[in-house]
């Protein structure tokens, strides 16, 4: 039997490199790499990608939007890790638990939208509380989201790994101050919300992890649930996921620690508070669930197999 193609393209960016670490010992498949002297050469990468069942695109958003333009082959099929086409009609959203309809359509599509860190957190929190009816699409949302810095790629890696670094990066760093951070019109297409979030992401002194919080006021959800029915309706709604999970509510101990889940690709909830306020955060790895496990979790339903194979 033939086995699939894949390609990574971007391979030496960050989420490449998870991507192709893994996927380099599997057997079910096979990787066509690129002649390191020929990754910027147009015509050799239009040749791998029309080559290619399944190719993931590790690239810049303009250039991710030009790669897609040198496919062809109308087999070829794709995973975006980039911004450029996750509120795209036309592209299918790479999150399959959000509902029986996604995973459906992630594993006929030819185009899928791998999502973004932060709007991962985010959306596996807010999505089911919208399509439930408890939080209305306009709620005035306020998010913080701590990530680890191998989120900010190689630049920022560099940084923080540095001998001679900047004293200050041993503390956690608040930015996006703009409010305009790029994961926002993502969250707010896939939750179906008409106002959007106050988001402040937060970079910490850690390679890998992300912990999403997003803050509820009940008396203004529908219903006034207090915070111990959300956790319900959630445990409820993520009851037959694998990766998706809701830990008991209060979570497993008075602190949440936002690397708990490095190296994995779990995405695991945590319901606080009580009658009038709750908090929900969403732990996870960046760059697991957050970004190449959640591509290789993609492909695996795209190829038809388990969509766990090659993931912890």
């Amino acid at each position: 039997m033939t086995k699939p193609k894949i390609y990574i393209d971007g391979e030496a960016g960050t989420t490449g490199l998870q991507i192709y670490q893994r996927l380099e010992q599997r057997d079910d498949i096979e990787l066509l790499r690129i002649d390191p002297d020929k990754r910027k050469d147009t015509e050799e990468r239009k040749r791998l990608l029309n080559e290619a069942d399944i190719s993931f695109l590790c690239l810049p958003d303009a250039a991710a939007v030009e790669t897609v333009s040198l496919v062809e082959n109308p087999n070829a099929r794709i995973i975006d890790a980039s911004t450029a086409h996750r509120t795209n009609p036309g592209w299918d959203y790479g999150f399959p638990e959000l509902s029986k309809a996604h995973r459906a359509a992630i594993q006929v599509s030819k185009r899928v939208a791998n999502p973004g860190c932060h709007a991962s957190g985010f959306i596996a929190s807010v999505m089911p509380l919208v399509a439930m009816g408890i939080l209305p699409p306009d709620y005035p949302l306020t998010c913080y989201s701590l990530t680890g810095y191998t989120g900010g790629g190689k630049k920022m890696i560099a940084e923080y790994e540095d001998e001679n670094r900047d004293n200050r990066l041993s503390s956690s760093r608040i930015y996006g101050t703009n409010l305009h951070h790029k994961h926002v019109p993502e969250m707010m297409t896939v939750c179906g919300l008409t106002s959007a979030p106050v988001f402040s992401p937060v970079v910490g002194d850690f390679p890998q992890g992300m912990a999403t919080t997003i803050l509820l006021h009940n008396r203004l959800l529908n219903g006034t649930p207090a915070a111990e029915e959300i956790y319900e309706r959630l445990t409820d709604y993520y009851k037959d996921e694998y990766f998706v999970q809701v830990a008991p509510f209060g979570g497993d101990e008075p602190a949440i620690f936002a690397n708990t889940l490095a190296d994995t690709n779990f995405l695991r909830l945590i319901v606080c508070g009580h009658e009038a306020q709750t908090t929900v955060t969403a732990l996870f790895d960046n760059l697991g669930k957050g970004a190449s496990g959640a591509a290789v979790q993609n492909m695996n339903l795209m190829l038809g197999f388990d969509e766990k194979t090659g993931l912890v």
